[in-house]
């Protein structure tokens, strides 16, 4: 089917954008901490039952001490840091500013990947970072009662949001690194294990992330708030449409897209999320979006596309 891999690459945007609608409602329902225990104890059930029907294990096969430091170290980074900056972000300043923020992802994982991986950094990805910035920028800043240019945004909600971005794109280099090693680590004659290392390195990752969150909350002394959590049905019904729509859906999409059109192509389209979000944003949420947030949106998603074109 000609397009398939573009059209699967607008439904991960889809998803992602779906995703990100349920993660604010249930963040607000249920809290961060219980939103993500919930989703990523989910995530591990779904991806290991993908695992088990196409290779006989539940768990991840082949993997050696390199890749289980590096993956571990991505689902930390990724998941505990990242995510929990996400969804908080939600909380403070709404999904689709979330979202616009996570266009920074690309720019923390150039930027890491040109540190840790020795990656070149080309003058188009320098022109995109900035661009993408820009974008940010002309949404988020606003002229106060002073004139003066200001944050419209709370800050703490900002600087989630940063955080959100960053940690998503240096979880990505770090994840990068150790499915190198997983890859490496497989025998020859396994290719339909090979073929399923996104998979397994997602299960890996959700699960160092879930162990985080559980200290975290053991820390914090709220584990009985999981069973106040399990008590809220449209709170739980809205965590499962995130963990549905996000590491499920989106993920095997987004692994499916790359196999049928170009790499680049594929990133682009997926990118679209935080323009997507927001007439959902406007409708169920009530939020006001003027025009300069929606040209915002699209200057920034324009950066972005400068990273894979």
């Amino acid at each position: 089917m000609q397009y398939f891999g573009e059209i699967l690459s607008l439904g991960v945007a889809v998803s992602w954008t779906i995703t990100a609608l349920f993660a604010e409602t249930a963040s607000k329902r249920l809290g961060t901490l219980q939103l993500n225990v919930i989703r990523l104890a989910l995530s591990i059930i779904m991806v290991g039952g993908t695992l088990w029907w196409f290779t006989g294990s539940f768990l991840p096969l082949y993997t050696d001490s390199a890749t289980l430091i590096w993956l571990a170290l991505s689902g930390f980074i990724g998941y505990v840091l990242g995510d929990y900056c996400l969804f908080n972000s939600y909380v403070l300043i709404g999904s689709r500013f979330g979202q616009l923020f996570m266009t920074t992802a690309p720019i923390a994982a150039a930027f890491f990947g040109w540190i840790i991986l020795g990656e070149h950094l080309s003058l188009q990805t320098l022109a995109g970072m900035l661009i993408t910035l820009f974008g940010i920028g002309l949404s988020v800043l606003g002229r106060g009662s002073s004139h003066k240019i200001g944050l419209k945004l709370p800050l703490k909600g900002v600087l989630f949001g940063i955080g959100a971005g960053v940690g998503q794109g240096v979880g990505l280099v770090l994840s990068k690194i150790g499915m190198n090693y997983y890859e490496a680590s497989i025998p020859e004659h396994m290719e339909s294990v090979s073929d399923l290392v996104p998979f397994a390195s997602t299960f890996i990752r959700a699960a160092v992330g879930a162990i985080g969150f559980i200290l975290i909350m053991g820390y914090k002394k709220q584990f009985h708030t999981l069973n106040t959590a399990r008590r809220d049905y449209k709170g739980m019904g809205a965590a499962l449409g995130a963990t549905v729509f996000g590491p499920f859906i989106g993920v095997s999409f987004s692994l499916m897209a790359v196999q049928y059109t170009e790499a680049g192509i594929a990133s682009t389209l997926m990118a679209l999320t935080p323009i997507f979000i927001l007439w959902p944003s406007h409708y169920f949420f009530k939020q006001q979006i003027t025009l300069r947030e929606i040209i915002g949106a699209i200057i920034s998603v324009l950066g972005v596309s400068l990273f894979f074109i």
